[in-house]
């Protein structure tokens, strides 16, 4: 089984793998190479940067820009390594980006740096990483709606949203 990569539509989940960071790395480096003059800043988020955790073997890469409309110069940059442009894809004012090699192995969410969208990924990412009980419990749910939802990843997504809504209200709260 690879380490990294889902079928458009599946959900599968994996435990937490150490390569995981250094898939990030590498990526982070290659981004930076092709769009560091347009960002501020590129983080790790989403499953596959908590610890002890599961996830979709997917590396969800998070970048802060000044500005949603001046980051459209990333596009044309991010395509040519093979990143598909999804548009906002559902949450305004965010560029998103999926690599699929041919499985997706990457998302990419650009986000203005003041954004709740930006902040939020980093949020719930440390509040997980400070909270191993807390990905216990984000585990379960995890592995329950996969269970409901294996062929679709849409639904799987959306049920999340409460777990994590909350999971956010008492990280804001500490």
């Amino acid at each position: 089984m690879e380490l990294i990569g889902l079928e458009k539509g599946v959900v599968r989940l994996v435990p937490y793998n150490d390569e995981w960071k250094r898939f990030f790395e590498e990526e982070k480096a290659h981004l930076q190479a092709v769009v560091g003059n347009y960002v501020l800043d590129i983080q790790h988020v989403g499953s596959t940067s908590i610890p002890g955790g599961m996830a979709k073997p997917i590396i969800d890469i998070a970048i802060a820009v000044a500005s949603f409309e001046e980051a459209f110069v990333c596009v044309e940059p991010l395509e040519q390594i093979e990143y598909e442009y999804m548009g906002e894809h559902g949450i305004a004012r965010r560029h998103y980006f999926v690599k699929r090699n041919p499985h997706t192995t990457h998302h990419v969410h650009i986000n203005e740096l003041d954004s709740r969208s930006w902040k939020d990924h980093i949020l719930f990412r440390d509040y997980l990483l400070e909270h191993p009980k807390t990905v216990d419990e984000y585990t379960a749910v995890k592995l329950k709606l996969a269970e409901q939802f294996p062929f679709d990843r849409e639904a799987y997504t959306n049920r999340k949203g409460s777990f994590i809504e909350h999971t956010l209200q008492m990280a804001r709260s500490e």
